[in-house]
């Protein structure tokens, strides 16, 4: 039995088969620069966000109910401020100038929706009243504005 008993060489764990010069593709997608940019437009919109929100700052009172779903023309809103002042977009109205001023928006728009903001320290009578002057004005879909989150009849805060 002639065979010789040395050992092989070995080749240091790399494979031996063809001459690859370049190593091999990775089928791994790399997504830390994907959630670099979106934590990136995060803080932007988280920035961006409250600068949006335009109006007359009042403290609106908080109510369980949900929201009305957005339209295509811009709303019209009117605004009573804790002092009682009466604001027709971000113009102050004088109460005798509002229902002419009313009057000649309604002329001028297809919708009658007009959304009511009012503080929560007005008293329920200047709301009616104003309430009363838009509906004379001929805005027959008023939609009273307030902050979720309140009480309800029950009791319970949502």
């Amino acid at each position: 039995m002639g065979g010789s008993l040395t050992p092989r060489k070995s080749s240091g764990g790399r494979r031996v088969r063809g001459h690859r010069r370049h190593p091999a593709a990775m089928s791994e997608i790399n997504v830390t620069p994907m959630v670099d940019v979106m934590l990136v437009l995060l803080i932007i919109f988280m920035v961006a966000a409250p600068m949006l929100t335009a109006g007359v700052p009042v403290e609106l009172p908080k109510t369980a109910a949900s929201a009305l779903p957005s339209e295509q023309e811009a709303p019209l809103t009117v605004t009573l401020t804790a002092d009682g002042k009466i604001v027709l977009q971000e113009t102050e109205v004088a109460s005798d100038a509002l229902i002419p001023k009313l009057k000649a928006v309604a002329a001028e728009r297809e919708d009658d929706k007009v959304y009511l903001r009012a503080d929560g320290a007005i008293p329920y009578e200047r709301v009616v009243q104003v309430m009363g002057a838009l509906n004379s004005a001929g805005f027959r879909n008023i939609g009273l504005v307030t902050d979720t989150g309140g009480p309800t009849l029950d009791g319970r805060s949502e």
